[in-house]
C-alpha cells in the first residue's frame, strides 16, 4: 500500500476514501488532491466489459459485447468531521447518470452519518456490489427494492462498536411505490438495518467485499432487516413489506499462500401476501422505486479456491455458487455458476470466465457463458 492510500485510511472519513474505493484486499490507487487544512479530493475510475453468450427459449444462443458499467468517483473532503461521494454511472444501455450523493458527517469515532442517495444498509452482497463481489454476476436472490441500482434517498446512521467488532447501520429511506394512486402515496418510510459481527480481522467499513486476496482473515456473521408500511401493492390493494436476511462469510489464507473462500446467505422476503404492482406497469414510469416485490425465500453458498502460484501476471481461481429462489406462489428459480477468475490485482484488475445454468420448475433449463473484464483505479 502507497504512503498516500495509507495516509487517507488513517482520517476520519476512513470508509470513504477506502469503501467503494478500497473496499477489498487492493487498496484504490486512484489520486488525491490535498487542499487547504484537512481539505483533499479523491478520484476514481471504474469500468467493466463483458462478452455473452446466451441460451434463448428455441435453443439458440445470443451473443453480445457490451460495457457493462463505467463509473467517475468523487470524494472530497472538507474538514476532518465533513465529507462529500459523488458517483456517476454509464450503466449498460443508459446515459450517465447519478448513483450517488451523499453528505458524509463524523460525529464521534464509533458513529457517522450519511445524508443523501446511497446504497440502503442490507446483506453482504448488496454492501459489496458488483465489482467487489467473488463471482462476476451479481447474485439473483439478492432482490432489495431500490431507485438506483441498490440506493435509495436517505439518512443512515452507522459506525462500529466493542472494538469496532460489531458494526451497526439504521437508516431511514423514501422506499417503494411512493407516489399518487399507488400502494404509498401516504409516504410512509422504508426502514432498513444491518449488523455484523467479525470474529477475526475487522469489517467495519460502510461497504464490505466478498473478496480479500488473502490481505484479511475473515469470519464475519452479518443480519439484515427492511420493512415499510404499504410497500408493496396497489392503490386499491396494498400491504406491508418486510425483508430478512443472514449472511457469513470465511476467508482464510493457507500456510502456502493459497486463500480459501466460503460464503451463504439466506432470505425471507415478506409482502403481506399481496402482489406488488409489475415495474412494467404504466403507473410505475412515473415512480422510480416502484414494483417488483415477489413474497418467498432464498438461499446461496459460494466456495471459491485463489491458488498461490502466479501464472503470467495474475493468479487464477475456480469458484462455484448455488442460489434458489422459492417464491410462495409460482416456479421455483435455481442458478449453477461454474468458474475461474484470473486475479491480476485484486479487484482492480480481474478476468472472470464462468458457466451459468438457469432452471426453472415446469421449464428446460437454459445455459449462459460470460468472459468478462474488471478495471479500477
Amino acid at each position: 500500500m502507497t504512503k498516500r492510500t495509507s495516509r487517507l485510511r488513517r482520517g476520519p472519513l476512513a470508509f470513504t476514501l477506502a469503501t467503494g474505493l478500497a473496499a477489498a484486499g487492493n487498496a484504490f490507487a486512484g489520486p488525491t488532491f490535498t487542499g487547504p487544512g484537512d481539505s483533499s479530493l479523491t478520484l476514481g475510475l471504474w469500468s467493466s466489459a463483458a462478452y455473452t453468450s446466451a441460451e434463448q427459449a428455441d435453443g439458440s444462443h445470443d451473443s453480445d459485447l457490451r460495457l457493462d458499467s463505467f463509473r467517475i468517483i468523487t470524494v472530497a473532503r472538507f474538514t476532518k468531521q465533513i465529507g462529500l461521494m459523488t458517483n456517476f454511472a454509464r450503466l449498460s444501455g443508459e446515459s450517465m447518470r447519478l448513483l450517488d450523493l451523499v453528505g458524509q458527517f463524523t460525529l464521534t469515532d464509533s458513529v457517522n452519518l450519511w445524508v443523501g442517495r446511497h446504497v440502503v444498509p442490507g446483506d453482504r452482497q448488496q454492501m459489496a456490489g458488483p465489482y467487489f463481489a467473488n463471482v462476476w454476476e451479481y447474485p439473483m436472490v439478492s432482490r432489495n427494492p431500490n431507485a438506483y441500482t441498490g440506493r435509495d434517498d436517505g439518512a443512515t446512521l452507522w459506525g462500529s462498536v466493542f472494538d469496532r467488532r460489531l458494526q451497526y447501520m439504521v437508516g431511514a429511506f423514501q422506499g417503494k411505490n411512493r407516489g399518487e394512486d399507488m400502494s404509498n402515496a401516504s409516504h410512509q418510510l422504508l426502514y432498513a438495518t444491518r449488523f455484523a459481527w467479525s470474529f477475526r480481522d475487522r469489517e467495519s467499513e460502510y461497504f464490505n467485499s466478498n473478496h480479500y486476496y488473502g490481505e484479511k482473515e475473515i469470519l464475519t456473521l452479518g443480519a439484515a432487516w427492511r420493512t415499510q408500511k404499504d410497500g408493496v401493492g396497489t392503490a386499491l390493494n396494498r400491504g406491508d413489506y418486510t425483508a430478512w436476511s443472514l449472511d457469513a462469510l470465511m476467508q482464510t489464507r493457507l500456510s502456502d499462500g493459497a486463500v480459501v473462500t466460503l460464503e451463504g446467505a439466506w432470505y425471507d422476503y415478506d409482502t403481506d401476501g399481496v402482489a406488488d404492482i409489475s415495474p412494467a406497469d404504466p403507473g410505475c414510469s412515473r415512480v422510480t422505486n416502484c414494483g417488483g416485490a415477489v413474497q418467498g425465500d432464498a438461499w446461496l453458498v459460494t466456495a471459491g479456491y485463489l491458488f498461490p502460484t502466479k501464472i503470467g501476471i495474475g493468479r487464477f481461481e475456480p469458484n462455484i455458487r448455488y442460489q434458489e429462489f422459492r417464491p410462495d406462489t409460482g416456479a421455483r428459480n435455481d442458478q449453477w455458476d461454474v468458474g475461474v477468475n484470473y486475479v491480476i490485482s485484486g479487484h482492480n484488475a480481474r478476468l472472470s470466465a464462468f458457466y451459468s445454468e438457469m432452471g426453472s420448475d415446469g421449464a428446460s433449463s437454459r445455459n449462459r457463458f460470460i468472459l468478462g473484464l474488471q478495471l479500477m483505479y
